[in-house]
């Protein structure tokens, strides 16, 4: 199903999210590039799950 497919690349996106946090505390100076890449990346996933429930998801 669509839906599943797009709640796992969501699930990932929250992943790489993650891991680009902890790249930026291992990496000072390159810290607020990979935290602002991060925020955005979470955001992101953040928005698309988001238009899944609104728009995609079935009705209860």
């Amino acid at each position: 199903m669509p839906i599943e497919a797009i709640l796992y690349e969501v699930e990932q996106l929250h992943d790489v999210s993650e891991r680009l946090a902890i790249l930026a505390e291992q990496h000072p100076p390159v810290s607020e590039a990979l935290m602002t890449i991060s925020g955005s990346v979470r955001n992101a996933a953040t928005i698309l799950g988001v238009l899944i429930a609104t728009k995609l998801a079935r009705p209860i």
